[in-house]
């Protein structure tokens, strides 16, 4: 689709785990050009993960100069950021700081996924603060207060060399503009920012160890908060508006974390078919967001505050202003998978016949429909009734919020070839949706108000055989955007919102959230799902006694 030379349009920039990717979007939420370059990261030991601001920099860049490479500057009114929740460090004037114990200052972000910080969050978590309520009782290790713990711990020439800490989206808009302002959506989400009394909680950060950061009124950690959708400063610096291709003072929004972009996208999303009302399409808050990538999470929201243990949240004002955001997640979903697939025995040889991964997951759905019907069986999900599997191999995110949990499969047996990985890897994409039942029962335990859509978006939105089981394990409908990159429809309506073109981010949304296809659950299968869900609760507390058998508790 070519670009108006006469249109109004917003820049979106994604920066996930792996890559950069930036788009141009139209106002109604059309995809006009999109562009994707990769970015560095460093594995140095398990569990460590790092990556460089510059370098990611760079990358954005590049893409956003492809993608307005046919329109002008003043055709652009506003850009808006997102980036997955990771952990930047910067010294004096803005440099690097490294975070690496090799020593090497251009590696100077934690990345999101990164678990070294194991000790230093138990230590956070046994002090029970009172404003871990907010994150369904404990800090994961994925957030950035035990990471800066750790640097105290291990680097601490690092740890006082800090000018400033970032979550990577905050700067990004800091890159942008040379405003340092922060975004109420990282600061309450991934840094224990009391949302309620729009301070940080000195009080908290001390009993951490790490008092030093209450310094200048909390300079280190950002002094200036704001809401999603509000303009940063003067809009894109001198310096900026050379790198990007864009004209100096264009809108630069607050960020937003990356699935907390594809959310605000999604939640304005309407399908047209007839079954969904009116009534369903403008009530958001009985939608869930999933963003289902290398990860997934599970974002929804609500006008009432839904304290659920071992769910994120209720953090105030976090995507749409007079809204609470609670947020479960997986740690693995698509890189759980990958690992399926690429650790069996068989994938050597569909790698060379088929090529791309992608056709390989192809060959495997269809596969799985002839060994039903091979089996007398109405639908696929029969073919695993004696197969069941806990997936949390890296850990559960929510909502058991146990990063030492590990998975689980029975049912083994001496079957090999294809066959085998295609019933393998169907277990665990349903383990993956009896997770996502597991998250919404423990909203409901909670008193959350009910569901009545799912809706999808990132790279397993793309698995048709991941989304019906989801439907059909969550006995929800599930709407499917018809623009398949949402968490960049997400970012430009930021910058949509930020430069007036609409009046409030939720009105952004709704204009730009497009159609999409609704899929209905299959109710011959409610009753196998939910023995099958019996069981996957048993593996949970089958897990927990082993382990104490094995620890000498019982």
């Amino acid at each position: 689709m070519s670009p108006n030379t006469s249109a109004t349009y917003f820049v979106g920039v994604d920066v996930g785990t792996g890559s950069a990717r930036a788009a141009l979007v139209a106002t109604d939420g059309r995809v006009v050009e999109q562009a994707v370059e990769a970015i560095k990261t460093w594995t140095p030991e398990p569990h460590y993960y790092e990556q460089s601001s510059t370098d990611i920099w760079n990358a954005i860049c590049k893409v956003v100069k492809l993608v307005t490479a046919d329109v002008s500057e003043k055709q652009v009114k506003g850009i808006g950021f997102d980036a997955t929740c990771s952990l930047v460090i910067l010294g004096d004037s803005g440099a690097p700081l490294t975070v690496s114990k090799s020593g090497v200052e251009e590696q100077n972000i934690i990345l999101w996924m990164d678990h070294r910080a194991e000790q230093e969050t138990a230590e956070i978590n046994a002090a029970k603060h009172p404003l871990l309520q907010f994150v369904g009782g404990q800090v994961s290790l994925e957030m950035e207060i035990p990471k800066l713990l750790w640097l105290k711990r291990h680097l601490p020439t690092t740890y006082k060399g800090i000018w400033r800490a970032f979550d990577l989206p905050d700067y990004l808009t800091w890159r942008a503009t040379e405003t340092d302002t922060r975004s109420l959506c990282s600061v309450v989400c991934k840094w224990n920012y009391d949302a309620a009394a729009h301070c940080w909680n000195e009080e908290y950060l001390r009993a951490a160890d790490l008092e030093e950061l209450t310094r200048d009124k909390c300079s280190a950690l950002g002094s200036d908060v704001q809401p999603p959708g509000k303009p940063v400063g003067k809009g894109l610096s001198q310096r900026a508006a050379s790198e990007l291709g864009l004209e100096m003072g264009t809108v630069v929004s607050t960020s937003l974390i990356d699935a907390h972009a594809g959310a605000l996208g999604m939640f304005g999303c309407r399908g047209y078919d007839k079954k969904e009302t009116r009534a369903n399409h403008d009530n958001i808050q009985g939608k869930m967001a999933l963003i289902a990538g290398t990860s997934t999470c599970h974002m929804s929201i609500t006008r009432n505050a839904c304290f659920a243990q071992g769910i994120w949240g209720p953090y105030q004002d976090a995507i749409i202003p007079g809204y609470f955001l609670n947020e479960g997640g997986q740690s693995i979903a698509g890189h759980l998978l990958d690992h399926v697939l690429k650790t069996h025995e068989s994938y050597a040889e569909l790698k060379q016949e088929l090529g791309e991964d992608k056709y390989i997951y192809q060959h495997l759905n269809k596969l799985l429909c002839e060994l039903a019907n091979q089996r007398g069986h109405s639908d696929v999900n029969f073919l695993t009734q004696d197969i069941h599997v806990w997936p949390d191999l890296h850990g559960n995110r929510s909502p058991v919020a146990d990063p030492t949990l590990r998975g689980v499969l029975t049912g083994l047996d001496m079957t090999r070839g294809v066959e085998s990985l295609a019933i393998k890897y169907l277990a665990f994409t349903q383990a993956l949706a009896y997770g996502t039942r597991h998250i919404i029962d423990n909203l409901y335990e909670h008193k959350r108000s009910a569901f009545h859509t799912l809706l999808f978006c990132g790279g397993l939105a793309k698995n048709p055989l991941y989304v019906q089981c989801h439907a059909d394990i969550c006995n929800l409908p599930v709407l499917i955007p018809d623009e398949q990159e949402m968490v960049l429809v997400g970012a430009a309506a930021l910058g949509a919102a930020a430069s007036g073109h609409y009046d409030t981010l939720e009105s952004a949304s709704k204009a730009m959230g497009g159609t999409g296809q609704l899929l209905e659950p299959n109710q011959l299968t409610v009753e196998l799902h939910n023995r099958k869900y019996s069981v996957f609760l048993k593996l949970l507390e089958h897990q927990r006694q082993y382990r104490d058998i094995m620890q000498g508790k019982i």
